[in-house]
């Protein structure tokens, strides 16, 4: 791969899907030279390049975070699998990030000599076996002792390995980062020697930030050998809902969910049994308990809150709504009549881009939903009533990590009063 950094515009290369069929990958798609990054449902693309430029490295992050190999895949009815390979995005940051952090230097490694100065460790040892003393009284002087010097060895083949690793890096994405590109190896690849090379490094160092970039030096050369000029590159998903229920779970949700997963049960009447059984749990997405009130969330990553013209069509339907109505009952029955529950669906949106005047907040109220199958459905229980909840996507995406204690008060005002403010 190999961009033209003077004339490339890094928006004309960024798409927010739809969620819509053949709309619904997230991640980067690279024909050659023409990269492409795809941004989930409700996302904000910021004007500013680097803003930008951050966008793109935390979506990467996102995913290598969030999406196992399972969820990293990739349906185009025009592209075979065999002309698809999986883009090692992660590796080729690691290298370029190891090599910033290093102010541009590439992997060398010490080499020890030892010579006569008088500036230096002096090593004693060396020096007594080598230098003669002057003896003044009873002591005895070494005027010239010999001194360990330690230098960087730039010549050997693992740092003109790196120096190759870096420049192909900087060929594939180094437009994340600036427009110069670092100087060409002067070497050429050898797969072989390369991998074997790296191979014996990694299952000698004990450091991890070099056993992280020998890793990330083979992923590259491995990709560099299979790739070939007909082939599309990747590193994404199809499947962003799978992400967006981990996202929630992080930013919301309990570790332990045991505990609020339903069974249905069995009882067999044959062959002299009587004994009750249960089945497999219902598990629902999220758990939040704020205040001593527990949320029951059910993050789904649906249109409605970049289309809802749509209307109910893409709302979630009457099976969600049941499960949801049953898992808040179950948690009212284990906690008791005095504890508080709730519940939400939680989807997508853009806070500075949508229909419901909703202006520069992450959150909103924008829906409600019951079921008539219960007792009272002009006055339902507060479980009984789910509350549809939009999220800003970026506002998701950059925030995912830290504490998000704030975020839980505000979800929680919102699905109990319709807002936090």
């Amino acid at each position: 791969m190999s961009i033209d950094y003077k004339h490339f515009n890094l928006r004309e290369h960024c798409h927010v899907n739809t969620n819509e069929i053949n709309d619904r990958f997230v991640g980067i798609k690279v024909d050659w030279n023409n990269p492409l990054i795809y941004f989930p449902l409700g996302y904000e693309l910021p004007e500013r390049e680097n803003d930008l430029k951050v966008d793109i490295k935390n979506l990467f992050n996102v995913l290598a975070i969030f999406a196992d190999k399972t969820d990293r895949v990739i349906h185009m009815e025009e592209v075979t699998k065999s002309q698809q390979v999986e883009f090692p995005i992660q590796a080729y940051l690691n290298v370029i990030n190891y090599y910033f952090d290093h102010n541009g230097s590439y992997y060398s490694e010490i080499e020890t000599t030892y010579k006569i100065n008088n500036k230096g460790k002096i090593n004693w040892t060396r020096t007594i076996k080598t230098q003669t003393p002057m003896v003044q009284g009873k002591s005895m002087l070494y005027l010239n002792p010999v001194v360990r010097v330690s230098t960087s060895n730039f010549n050997r083949l693992i740092t003109k390995i790196h120096k190759y690793c870096v420049y192909e890096s900087f060929n594939a994405i180094g437009w994340l980062y600036t427009i110069n590109k670092p100087e060409q190896p002067d070497i050429l690849l050898d797969k072989k020697l390369f991998i074997s090379t790296l191979n014996t490094k990694l299952s000698n160092t004990n450091n991890d930030n070099d056993k992280k970039l020998f890793r990330s030096m083979i992923a590259i050369i491995n990709f560099i050998d299979e790739k070939t000029i007909n082939k599309q590159f990747y590193y994404g998903t199809d499947k962003f809902e799978i992400i967006w229920e981990k996202l929630i779970d992080n930013f919301f949700g309990e570790d332990n969910k045991k505990d609020y997963c339903p069974h249905g049960l069995w009882t067999e009447k044959q062959y002299g049994l009587n004994n009750r059984k249960s089945v497999s749990a219902l598990k629902p997405d999220s758990i939040m308990i704020y205040n001593g009130k527990y949320y029951v969330l059910d993050a789904k990553y649906y249109r409605y809150g970049v289309s809802p013209e749509w209307g109910p069509d893409v709302l979630p339907q009457s099976s969600d709504i049941n499960k949801q109505i049953t898992y808040g009952k179950f948690v009212k029955s284990k906690k008791g009549e005095n504890v508080s529950v709730f519940n939400a669906f939680i989807m997508p949106f853009n806070m500075f881009d949508n229909k419901f005047n909703i202006r520069e907040k992450p959150y909103g109220l924008v829906a409600e939903a019951t079921g008539d199958w219960i007792d009272d459905p002009n006055n339902p229980k507060s479980y009984e009533l789910i509350r549809g909840i939009v999220i800003d996507t970026r506002y998701l995406l950059k925030n995912y990590d830290g504490n998000h204690d704030n975020d839980k008060k505000k979800l929680s005002l919102i699905i109990e009063n319709g807002s936090y403010e």
